[in-house]
């Protein structure tokens, strides 16, 4: 008796196992793969409407028309004639990972205790089995920048690709930015404080922005001496202050954009990235002037401000790049990893308020990539990049059409399974219509 629970109870395991497990990471790239016939979007805003793309060892090899070319077809060969092909979509920004339910804190690892933070990582704390992870690839984004939050300095984000056992599988690119809160101009009153509620001019303002200088300077300070007693926090400047790393600094409204401008010629930073940036369109010239690039808040949200147009969250981005700034789309706010799922979607709804198709698609590849200094290896179709792309069989930027058929990563097939997907196949056919 005892053994036939012991039994049972393995049995059960088992299966609730093969429930509830992660999706198996997919194997090194073996053989070369051909895709033919499919519309290619390369993601710099150029597109083949007759493609034949071969990649071999995780690398694309070959990308071209395939009604002009005699190229031998290589290995796998997968005929995708009326179909589409995409780079894998880019999601910066991004608390993938670091939390995986709001509620309960033992998941929440997205924030430390401090103000001055640069010498946290958050590729350590990225959980590359998180179950909101492998409902990104579905919808082909494949790639993120995984950003710690909180504090005034939060720390230092890493990129990754979004199918690995670990960590270290997943890294892209680690330590490649540091995250900066810019202090806000206004503040709301703290009601438990006492204070009067509503927003009102922040009056510590500029003595925060000072603090903000004086840990650069004294940074700089430190790293000129013998640094005899060791300091994290002033060592992890190193990398900032040698433009090996980009500076993100999230920020919103016309004035803090304009000292950040300051800020960044003060501290003779070269690499600088707004985030958020909801008032940049006012300072757009500056920007541009700056060499400065701007990964817009979301489209799917509500106007800030009620004498802005019903749909300037809509038309942002293509304001922007209309001015000759830099954008890209990033996913922040309530919400937020479950909703990087719906970048594509993002990168639609500006498209179908005014900007062109491929320049729209551009806002989740190319543009992210470059913001983000990857674009050497991801971002675009061409020759030499890592195989990170997917098949659709319609518009990748539409969610009646985005449907993936297969997506790889570095060359790999990866599963395009989810929670989800197992949960939408186990109650398709609940309510069919009896036969008469």
């Amino acid at each position: 008796m005892k053994t036939i629970k012991i039994t049972f109870l393995l049995v059960l395991i088992s299966f609730c196992g093969e429930l509830y497990a992660q999706q198996t990471p997919a194997s090194k790239q073996s053989t070369a793969v051909t895709i033919v016939g499919a519309k290619a979007h390369i993601g710099n805003g150029e597109v083949i409407e007759n493609s034949l793309i071969i990649f071999e060892n995780g690398k694309l090899t070959q990308v071209m028309d395939a009604t002009t070319t005699k190229m031998q077809y290589r290995g796998t060969i997968i005929n995708a004639e009326g179909k589409h092909v995409y780079p894998g979509f880019i999601a910066p920004n991004s608390t993938l990972g670091l939390v995986e339910i709001d509620a309960v804190r033992a998941t929440d690892d997205q924030d430390e205790v401090g103000e001055m933070l640069p010498h946290i990582r958050s590729i350590v704390a990225y959980n590359a089995e998180s179950r909101i992870i492998e409902s990104m690839r579905p919808n082909g984004v494949l790639t993120a920048q995984i950003t710690p939050r909180g504090g005034t300095i939060s720390g230092t984000s890493s990129i990754v690709q979004l199918d690995a056992w670990n960590w270290e599988d997943a890294a892209v690119r680690t330590d490649d930015g540091l995250h900066i809160n810019w202090p806000s101009s206004f503040t709301r009153g703290r009601w438990w404080e006492g204070e009067d509620p509503g927003m009102k001019a922040n009056k510590k303002y500029q003595e925060e922005v000072l603090k903000l200088n004086q840990f650069f300077n004294n940074s700089r300070a430190y790293l000129a001496g013998d640094q005899k007693l060791v300091n994290l926090p002033y060592k992890a400047m190193e990398s900032v202050f040698s433009n090996d790393k980009r500076v993100f600094i999230h920020v919103d409204l016309e004035k803090e954009i304009l000292d950040v401008l300051q800020f960044k010629k003060d501290q003779n930073i070269e690499n600088l990235v707004i985030v958020g940036g909801y008032e940049a369109l006012t300072v757009a010239d500056a920007l541009k002037e700056n060499n400065v690039a701007v990964l817009a808040t979301r489209p799917h949200t509500s106007p800030g401000r009620d004498d802005l147009d019903y749909d300037y969250n809509y038309k942002m981005a293509k304001l922007l790049t209309d001015k000759g700034v830099l954008v890209g789309l990033e996913s922040s706010g309530q919400m937020e990893a479950m909703n990087t799922r719906n970048l594509p979607f993002y990168a639609g709804t500006v498209a179908s308020f005014g900007m062109d198709k491929e320049e729209a698609l551009k806002l989740v590849t190319s543009n992210t990539a470059q913001i983000l200094g990857i674009d050497n290896m991801i971002g675009t179709l061409e020759r030499g990049k890592d195989a990170t792309l997917f098949i659709s069989e319609g518009d990748a930027l539409d969610m009646r059409t985005n449907k993936l058929t297969k997506a790889f990563v570095q060359g790999r097939e990866i599963s395009l399974e989810s929670h989800q997907t197992e949960l939408y196949k186990r109650y398709s056919n609940k309510y069919k219509p009896e036969k008469e």
